[in-house]
């Protein structure tokens, strides 16, 4: 098994597959109940990482987003998409969900 202080230098993809083998064996059984501890410990500690990348992607992901909004709604005050000019207003955030 890795050791603690990998937490900090793996990345998503590492921590992802590593919890995938540590649930794999807990699953698995046949092993002794301190074993079975370590694993457990190990797999939260796994998935705390993964959230971290996880959070962090989504805060990259929204701050990039309101970046491409505010200047679309900068100077023009009825963009938000109040649908009063008849334009697509919401039609363009609906696109990465594609």
């Amino acid at each position: 098994m890795t050791a603690r202080t990998d937490e900090g230098t793996l990345g998503y993809e590492q921590a992802r597959d590593e919890l995938i083998d540590v649930v794999r064996r807990l699953e698995a059984g046949g092993t002794t109940l301190e074993e079975s501890l370590a694993l457990w410990e190990r797999g939260e500690e796994l998935a705390k990482v993964c959230r971290r990348w996880l959070d962090g992607a989504r805060a990259r992901l929204d701050a990039a987003l309101a970046e491409r909004d505010e200047p679309e709604n900068r100077g023009n005050p009825g963009a938000a998409g109040d649908g009063a000019d008849g334009a697509d207003g919401g039609g363009e955030r609906a696109e990465p969900n594609r």
